[in-house]
C-alpha cells in the first residue's frame, strides 16, 4: 500500500515522484520499460552508447536552466557546442538517460511493469494490475505521467463509472507528432566538421547528430538520424523498420553528398509513436477532481518538452499534496537534494 503511485518514469513522472518522496510520502514509480527516462533514452550496442531520443538540453526555461546547472555541477552534463543562434547545447557523455537516472535517485522504481488496469476497490483505494504478471499494487493516489493517448486508453474503462466525459475529452484533444530514429555506426573515423544538421520541412529527415562527438574516445563514428513527422506518420506501421532506416541513411547520403553514410557497419531503428506534442494541453497538469486523487502530467501539458515536463511534474505533486497530508514540498530545491 503506497501513498502515491506514479505511472511513467520519464522526466515528468520522476520529478513528481521526487517532490512527494522528499516530502515524506511513501511513493512508487512504475514503468513498462527496462530503464528510466522515457524519451531521455540511450541505447547501448557493442559497447557503444547512442542517444536515440532526447538529443540535448537547452536552457529554454527556468526549470531546465536549474537542471542544467545542477547536472553540470555533478559532472553529468557537459557543453556540447554553441549553435549559430548562440544557444548552448548540453549533453551527457554517459548518455542522456543519465539525466533520468539522476532524477530517480533514492526512488522506489519498478521497471518492466506495464499497467493493464486502474480501478477503485471497495475501500476507495486505487488498484493497479500489470500485464504478464499476477502482481498488483494499491495506492491512495495516482499520478499518470505517460503520453495522453496512452493515458486515454488506460482510463477509458473508468468513463462509464467515475470519470466525466469532459475530462476524457481533454485527453483526446492532445496530439503528438511521431518520429522514426536510426542509429548507425561506422568503424572508419570520418573527419566531420559539424555536430548536427537540421533539414528543411520537405525532407524525409528532420535532424542528424554526430552522437560520437558527445563521448570521450568513442570507438566508432556514430550518427543518429531523426525523421520528419510527415515521414514518420507515413511509415510508422511499416512491417520492416530496417527498410525505413536504410531509406533515412540513403536520404542523408544523397542530401549531404556523403556516400559512406549509406554503408554503416550496423544500424538500428526505433519507433517513437509519441515524440513531440503537436497539440498540447494549455494546463500545466490535469486533475480529475475525484475524491481519490488522480492527476495527469507530462511534457504535453504546455508542450515545451523538458521544461514543461519539469513544471508539470512539480504541479502534479502539489496537486496530490493538497489532497493528502499537505506536507512541505521541496519545490525548486528538489534537484539540490539529490546525489
Amino acid at each position: 500500500m503506497f501513498d502515491v503511485a506514479v505511472i511513467g518514469a520519464g522526466i515528468a513522472g520522476l520529478t513528481c515522484a521526487q517532490q512527494l518522496h522528499q516530502a515524506g510520502y511513501n511513493t512508487v514509480v512504475v514503468d513498462k520499460s527496462r530503464g528510466v527516462g522515457g524519451r531521455a533514452a540511450t541505447r547501448r550496442v557493442n559497447g557503444i552508447r547512442a542517444d536515440h531520443g532526447l538529443r540535448y538540453l537547452e536552457a529554454n526555461g527556468e526549470r531546465v536552466e536549474e537542471l542544467i546547472e545542477v547536472l553540470l555541477s555533478r559532472n553529468i552534463l557537459q557543453l556540447w557546442y554553441e549553435s549559430e543562434a548562440k544557444i548552448s547545447q548540453y549533453v551527457a557523455p554517459d548518455g542522456m538517460s543519465a539525466i533520468a537516472k539522476f532524477l530517480a535517485t533514492n526512488l522506489n522504481v519498478k521497471l518492466n511493469r506495464r499497467v493493464e488496469s486502474i480501478t477503485l476497490n471497495t475501500d476507495n483505494i486505487w488498484h493497479l494490475t500489470f500485464a504478464a504478471t499476477t502482481e498488483t499494487l494499491t495506492a491512495s493516489s495516482v499520478v499518470v505521467a505517460i503520453p495522453a493517448p496512452q493515458a486515454l486508453i488506460l482510463l477509458e474503462p473508468l468513463a462509464e463509472t467515475i470519470l466525466p466525459a469532459t475530462f476524457l475529452d481533454s485527453l483526446r484533444g492532445v496530439e503528438f507528432d511521431p518520429c522514426l530514429t536510426a542509429i548507425a555506426s561506422y568503424s572508419t573515423p570520418f573527419n566531420l566538421t559539424w555536430k548536427d544538421i537540421s533539414f528543411p520541412p520537405n525532407s524525409d529527415l528532420f535532424w542528424i547528430g554526430l552522437d560520437s562527438s558527445k563521448r570521450i574516445n568513442s570507438p566508432a563514428t556514430v550518427l543518429v538520424f531523426h525523421s520528419s513527422a510527415d515521414f514518420a506518420r507515413a511509415n510508422l506501421e511499416a512491417p520492416d523498420l530496417n527498410l525505413i532506416g536504410q531509406h533515412l541513411l540513403s536520404s542523408a547520403a544523397a542530401e549531404l553528398t556523403l556516400p559512406w553514410i549509406d554503408a554503416p557497419d550496423w544500424f538500428q531503428v526505433h519507433r517513437w509513436r509519441y515524440a513531440f506534442p503537436s497539440s498540447p494541453l494549455s494546463e500545466i497538469c490535469l486533475d480529475s477532481q475525484l475524491p481519490q486523487p488522480l492527476i495527469f502530467c507530462g511534457d504535453w501539458c504546455g508542450g515545451n518538452l523538458v521544461e514543461s515536463a519539469l513544471v508539470s511534474g512539480m504541479a502534479a505533486a502539489s496537486g496530490i499534496n493538497r489532497y493528502l497530508k499537505q506536507l512541505p514540498l521541496p519545490g525548486n530545491n528538489f534537484l539540490h537534494n539529490l546525489g
